[in-house]
């Protein structure tokens, strides 16, 4: 268990790269990249995210196992401008937004108002039916766990930038899910869908009678005084101030599109939430020790499978988070997401060390998803 301690002491780091950025951006070649004003490994690592493998800019924040914070900013918050990225400014978390999500639904479980191995079809009769795909053969478990053999609805949205301004209900996302054949038989392999998070929200509104947005606003957010994560309303394309903008590649050779104004309702429970860096982390430590789950359902979150994420990043699944083992040979938990425009990272360990970091476009390269990546293990692992 972690020290329950606010933090004591908050540090800033910036990187010197943001004209490295400007110019690698708009194709200028540069002879070099300055070198860090410290010797923060943290912070160079960032700073590579920007100079090495292209992000625009990135934002994180790091808590050690006292509650010392210290926030990073590399990069730029707008390519046009140059404008400084804003310290632990907010981004869209993508899936990340899952973690949230399980846990209301595993506080549900632990109530007993609901049954992670029950049907679904006992929550949400004659809703799950399609070609190999039958809610009388799926259970909460397994959409959480990503067993339940869906087919993943972001995989078939033809073109994201027609639909950035278009406002979906659950039941639309479920349907392009449900025109497609199962992927596998319910519990016999496991695929990462989206579509089963969608569900699982379903879930928790049908047996309380609330939206998935409430639930997560008053059992989560609320609960932990998250000041700077919230659910975004209906129609809400923007983001609240202070935020870098968030860019999409829509092809190699055309400059990033600027993707900060966009409709996340096709997200959902899946990945509709916005936060900055650093609340990222107080959730993930809140979680840690105990303050969202009781024993029981905290062990279940954490009971995992082995996955099909790429071997080196030595993944395994659970309930809404990932079980990952770091270079340094500590295991911490925690759960990615990427949406259009930003890519979220993070982590806690079992001492209390959390990291978040926010990069303002998804990946371009294997290299530069994997830098993402490392970056969080090196924050957490410095100094062990």
């Amino acid at each position: 268990m972690s020290k329950l301690v606010e933090a004591p002491a908050r540090t800033l780091r910036r990187g010197v790269l943001a004209a490295a950025a400007v110019a690698a951006m708009t194709g200028l070649v540069m002879a070099g990249l300055p070198a860090t004003a410290a010797t923060d490994p943290v912070q160079t690592s960032l700073d590579q995210l920007v100079g090495k493998h292209r992000f625009p800019g990135v934002m994180a924040s790091v808590r050690d196992a006292d509650g010392n914070v210290t926030d990073y900013v590399a990069g730029v918050a707008k390519l046009k401008t140059k404008k400084d990225v804003p310290v632990d400014g907010y981004g869209r978390i993508g899936s990340a937004s899952k973690m949230f999500t399980a846990v209301v639904l595993l506080q549900l479980a632990g109530e007993g108002k609901l049954k992670l191995d029950a049907p679904i079809e006992k929550y949400l009769p004659e809703l799950v039916r399609g070609k190999g795909i039958d809610g009388r053969e799926i259970t909460t478990r397994q959409l959480l766990q990503h067993t339940s053999g869906l087919p993943n609805y972001t995989d078939l949205i033809p073109d994201y930038v027609k639909i950035r301004h278009t406002t979906f209900e659950p039941r639309e996302l479920v349907d392009l899910a449900l025109a497609k054949k199962a992927s596998f038989a319910p519990g016999k392999k496991w695929a990462y869908s989206n579509t089963g998070y969608i569900l699982a929200g379903m879930v928790a509104e049908k047996v309380t009678g609330r939206s998935i947005a409430e639930l997560v606003e008053k059992r989560v957010i609320d609960k932990l005084g998250l000041k700077e994560t919230y659910w975004p309303g209906k129609g809400v394309e923007t983001l609240r101030d202070p935020h870098p903008r968030g860019y999409l590649a829509v092809t190699p050779k055309k400059p990033l599109l600027d993707y900060t104004k966009m409709d996340p309702s096709w997200g959902g429970a899946a990945g509709q939430l916005i936060a900055t860096p650093s609340d990222v982390n107080r959730f993930l430590v809140a979680l840690q020790d105990g303050r969202l789950l009781k024993p029981k359902q905290f062990k279940e979150m954490t009971t995992t499978v082995k996955t099909t994420f790429p071997p080196r990043w030595n993944w395994r699944y659970g309930l809404g988070v990932i079980k990952m083992k770091l270079s340094c040979g500590v295991t911490a938990i925690g759960h990615g997401g990427d949406i259009h425009g930003y890519e979220t990272r993070d982590a806690v360990t079992s001492d209390g060390r959390a990291a978040t970091v926010i990069v303002t476009s998804l990946p371009q390269s294997e290299a530069a998803g994997d830098a993402v990546i490392a970056a969080v293990d090196r924050a957490l692992c410095a100094g062990r």
